[in-house]
């Protein structure tokens, strides 16, 4: 039988944590608008109608998003952990990462200009690379 040695939280797993109680979060909001939509008289087809002024959409997309870039998020966590990588640059990169993704969240959100999410997401998309860079080298 394998035995896995409990290890502390470090930075990525903190990391992690925010990431899935983000979504949670998101996903809570969803349920409540979709809640609020459908009992306003409105139909669970709109859920599926793309419309970037719909707070029901925006909040799916966002949700959608999240899920999409939990795995890169994990796979790099994975990479960290058994490659036993740590430190300043590793934490910072961390909490950059995080602050990027829970950025372009709320921007989405919002309704602001697009430019903006995609320079968030630009931002997330370096701090993974330089993350995977210090994991394998």
């Amino acid at each position: 039988m394998i035995q896995i040695q409990p290890t502390n939280m470090t930075f990525p797993l903190w990391g992690l944590v925010i990431f899935i109680l983000w979504t949670i979060a998101i996903v809570i909001a969803l349920i409540a608008v979709r809640i609020r939509h459908l009992s306003a008289g409105g139909s669970p087809k709109d859920f599926g109608t793309q419309n970037d002024e719909s707070l029901l959409w925006r909040l799916f997309r966002v949700q959608s998003n999240l899920i999409e870039n939990l795995p890169l998020y994990l796979g790099v966590l994975f990479l960290l952990t058994v490659r036993g990588v740590s430190g300043i640059a590793v934490d910072s990169l961390i909490v950059a990462y995080i602050v990027f993704r829970l950025l372009h969240s709320m921007i989405h959100i919002a309704g602001l200009n697009p430019m903006f999410r995609v320079l968030s997401l630009g931002m997330q998309l370096s701090c993974l690379v330089a993350l995977i860079v210090m994991a394998v080298l």
